[in-house]
């Protein structure tokens, strides 16, 4: 598989224009492109699906350990032509305090993969060759291929950088002009993801890739990604452990999407399906009405704290929220959707099935976490070890009894989320391939709540 790693020395250096600009480019020349993201954020990817028509996915050797990474790779760039990987912060910047772990430099050597480093060159001259040896000869193992300069300011300047590169043998495969950066608007948490802007992120998306294609010299940039050498190991696969009941079906599941629920992982799909479940899309903004014969919901992270007023004001769904958690139904909600579980979120009631309530905070909570379930729940067995992470700006306070769900025990001992019957709710993104039980307990709960509503004794 053709592959390339977009890096660059510090977050803010341009990697994300770069990157979904490359996909964005190779896929208008009819290649097949496979979209990857280093870490656990989910705002890329969605830009990255947008350039390649594929979904986006993320590698992140801390969520699902170093050993999952290339199958995970392998799995999503099966079939394709090139694939395209975007890091996360400086090239060797990891989880806090465990040196390479999760870096890009960390994903790029497991996948055996050139590194193509974009640098931000607005103040630099003959320094950028300074900064460049240092990336390339940090470590050995790392091949640097080659530099992407970014945010050059003239001919004469882009001549001076080129001679100082050229000095140190590194090859330059492009030079994006000061001033022609394609605006990504931000706000609290990062980007606006793609499902918010609509027609202005393909418009923004078509910019970058016009950016990409007229400063970066495409042909050598596709050669590096073919000089990659071969990689062995079996593609990771969403497979069920046992064979399923194909004649009864398995039960359907809903997963919420839309502009306030936006963050999910592919995998997480496919796991249930794999597990027997129909897995159904629906925007809580816009339907009423949970998907019919939902046997089990799924609500991912996004931003309800800007859709507050939307979300409220559905109150038929709402409602229909409320019946099926308290049907014992399986109801797994991550960050934003623990949120729209609460009683209330910044004033505005939501959906009551927790004893809780939301508000938006000035403090950013951000960070990987380990953490062991403290209660047995529809996602994990009492015990289950599991790695995570947080990403917000909002804190619930719980009433009194409730029942935890996680007991973060790194970086801090505290307990996390809650678990109500057949509701497990929780700040902690977890990626379910690192316990791909979760989608069969989901399956596993749903199916048996629908048996005994049928009047059916489970086996």
């Amino acid at each position: 598989m053709p592959r390339l790693v977009i890096a660059a020395p510090s977050s803010g250096s341009g990697k994300t224009t770069v990157a979904t600009g490359l996909m964005a480019a190779f896929a208008g020349r009819g290649l097949a492109v496979s979209p990857h993201k280093v870490g656990p954020d989910y705002i890329d990817p969605g830009y990255h699906a947008l350039a390649t028509g594929r979904p986006g996915r993320n590698l992140d050797a801390y969520l699902c350990g170093p050993e999952l990474v290339a199958p995970l790779f392998a799995h999503g760039a099966r079939g394709c032509d090139l694939a395209v990987v975007e890091g996360v912060m400086g090239l060797f910047d990891g989880a806090s305090g465990q040196g390479e772990l999760a870096s890009t430099a960390h994903v790029a050597k497991l996948l055996r993969a050139p590194v193509v480093l974009v640098v931000d060159a607005s103040s630099q001259a003959r320094s950028v060759a300074a900064l460049v040896h240092g990336f390339a000869s940090f470590d050995p193992e790392v091949r640097l291929a080659g530099v992407i300069l970014n945010k050059v300011g003239s001919d004469r300047h882009e001549a001076i950088l080129r001679e100082a590169l050229d000095e140190s043998g590194v090859p330059v495969f492009g030079a994006l002009r000061r001033g022609a950066e394609v605006v990504t608007p931000s706000r609290h948490l990062g980007l606006v993801p793609v499902a918010e802007r609509g027609a202005e992120a393909v418009a923004a998306v078509a910019a970058m890739a016009e950016l990409v294609r007229v400063g970066c010299d495409l042909d050598a940039l596709y050669a590096v990604a073919r000089s990659a050498p071969s990689s062995a190991g079996a593609a990771w696969e969403p497979d069920a452990p046992e064979p399923l009941d194909r004649k009864r079906g398995g039960p359907r599941v809903a997963m919420a999407g839309g502009p306030a629920f936006t963050f999910s992982y592919a995998e997480h799909s496919e796991l249930l399906a794999a597990a027997g479940a129909e897995v159904v899309n629906f925007d809580p903004l816009r339907d009423e009405q949970l998907p019919d014969g939902t046997g089990a919901l799924v609500i991912g992270g996004g931003f309800p704290e800007m859709y507050a007023s939307e979300l409220s004001a559905n109150e038929p769904l709402r409602k229909a929220v409320g019946e099926l958690a308290r049907s014992g139904a399986p109801v797994v909600a991550e960050c934003a959707g623990l949120l729209y579980l609460a009683r209330s979120l910044d004033g505005q009631p939501m959906c009551g099935v927790l004893d809780a309530d939301a508000r938006m905070s000035e403090r950013l909570t951000l960070g990987y976490r380990d953490a062991v379930a403290v209660s047995d729940s529809v996602l994990a067995a009492n015990g289950t070890r599991v790695r995570g992470h947080e990403f917000h700006r909002t804190v619930v306070e719980p009433g009194a009894g409730a029942t935890p769900a996680w007991g973060i025990t790194r970086p801090e001992r505290r307990v996390e989320g809650f678990v109500q019957g057949g509701v497990h709710a929780s700040y902690l993104h977890v990626h379910w391939a690192s316990v791909p039980q979760a989608a069969r307990r989901i399956v596993a709960q749903a199916t048996e709540v629908a048996r005994a509503t049928e009047g059916v004794t489970p086996s």
